[in-house]
């Protein structure tokens, strides 16, 4: 096997010999930021507070809310002339989250993003296309840096214009691409309209993530491509992709841990548990100068997978993102997450690419309508078979999240579409 970086091949003790190193460093450089500096201090709390790995549990959580209540550089640890560059998340309300970043910080996640990509097998002859947003998302950038890193001819497409990215991948033999995996769904639909076989098609390997995705989403992702696709995770608190990655067994992601402490959480009681056990992920950088986060609650749901991977790598994978703490919905009584219903959807071959679940509220009680586009193939004028696939559609729904909503058959390109990230939920309780 053929590491692309040294600490890929570190033993368990290596790496977490090199961890408690790192995060006395990253306390250390922490502190000299405003917020951590007042933070710290009256915790008692400091660099020589930590005497284990464990001792990360001492420190307080750092929060979306912590890092918006800083904006734009209360985190900052290095004078601005060192910075060289500003990435920024922001959701609906409050200020963004601003992450700065000094050259070295960016050199380390070229390089954490072209082990990711070497890891499944991408090399310098390849031509890789990214077909993500630039910008202040951090998507685009991070990996076309990770693609230059190791040598690729890199093509910065974009997002959109499905069918000239098409032709670029067609015209420039296009061997590998970074596409967001509700776009891969879409451009696989939009090659059976052009009569195109994937499987001629020059791409190889595709690199996923930026939204929570299911299985059966990579699989039709796959089979509608005609390529291997691989699960990346980032955020752009932790830099953004590079964070962790598969491996060519597509059984978890590993997490760079020279790099990233993780623990996982109950988010309730915010106590650590046990490995196999799903909780909320939580990071701390240990190689960032410019700006290190510590103990960063994500929100994103998952678990530490187990075992040794047969890959030789100890780095310790997690599972696939289930969904976020706060992306949970109550409805009946019961707790449900977006992605139960997208997993029992894309297991109906005759289900397209794009669904909703819209909530709303009939005689002052909660109710699930779940809108999904069929395949043109399988929308069809006989009532009865539509009738038949929307009850099975419903009573699949009803054994995974608990209670049946209303189930809505659609035509291919019935619901609009979001640039960018696909909305997966309405919510009209309140509009109504």
């Amino acid at each position: 096997m053929t590491f692309y970086h040294p600490a890929e091949g570190w033993s368990r003790e290596e790496i977490e010999k090199a961890q408690l190193t790192r995060l006395r460093i990253s306390v250390q450089q922490a502190m000299r930021s405003p917020f951590y500096g007042k933070r710290m201090a009256a915790q008692g709390l400091g660099p020589d507070s930590i005497q284990s790995l464990a001792s990360i549990r001492d420190i307080p959580f750092t929060t979306k809310a912590d890092l918006r209540s800083g904006y734009p550089f209360d985190f900052v640890t290095v004078p601005q002339a060192e910075l060289v560059r500003l990435h920024a998340s922001s959701g609906t309300t409050g200020s963004p989250v601003a992450i700065c970043h000094t050259k070295a910080d960016l050199n380390t996640w070229a390089d954490l993003m072209a082990r990711c990509m070497h890891m499944i097998g991408i090399r310098k002859e390849d031509v890789f296309q990214n077909i993500a947003g630039y910008g202040l998302f951090t998507g685009g950038l991070g990996i076309h840096a990770g693609a230059e890193r190791l040598g690729c001819l890199t093509i910065p497409s974009g997002a959109g214009n499905t069918r000239r990215q098409i032709k670029l991948i067609r015209d420039m033999n296009v061997t590998a691409l970074h596409i967001i995996p509700s776009y891969a769904l879409y451009l696989g639909s939009v090659l059976k309209e052009m009569g195109l076989d994937p499987r001629e098609l020059p791409p190889r390997i595709a690199l996923i993530g930026a939204e929570p995705h299911t299985e059966e989403a990579r699989q039709r992702i796959e089979y509608l491509l005609g390529l291997k696709a691989y699960n990346s995770y980032g955020l752009s608190e932790m830099n953004g992709p590079g964070v962790a990655f598969e491996c060519l067994g597509q059984n978890g992601m590993h997490v760079w841990e020279d790099c990233y402490l993780l623990e996982i959480i109950n988010p309730r009681t915010l106590e650590p548990v046990p490995d196999g056990e799903v909780g909320e992920l939580v990071l701390t950088t240990l190689s960032r100068k410019g700006m290190p986060v510590l103990r960063y609650r994500t929100s994103d749901l998952t678990r530490i997978i187990p075992g040794p991977c047969p890959c030789g790598r100890v780095h310790r994978r997690i599972d696939r993102i289930l969904g976020r703490a706060d992306d949970m919905l109550i409805i009946k009584g019961c707790n449900f997450y977006p992605m139960q219903v997208e997993q029992v959807l894309l297991s109906f071959p005759e289900v397209g690419q794009n669904y909703l679940i819209v909530l709303e509220e009939t005689d002052g009680m909660d109710q699930v309508r779940v809108q999904v586009e069929l395949r043109d193939d399988h929308f069809v004028e006989d009532v009865r078979a539509l009738k038949a696939l929307q009850q099975r559609i419903a009573h699949r729904l009803r054994d995974e999240i608990l209670f049946t909503p209303k189930v809505e058959l659609v035509q291919t390109n019935s619901i609009p579409k979001a640039e960018g990230k696909a909305v997966r939920v309405s919510d009209i309780r309140k509009q109504g």
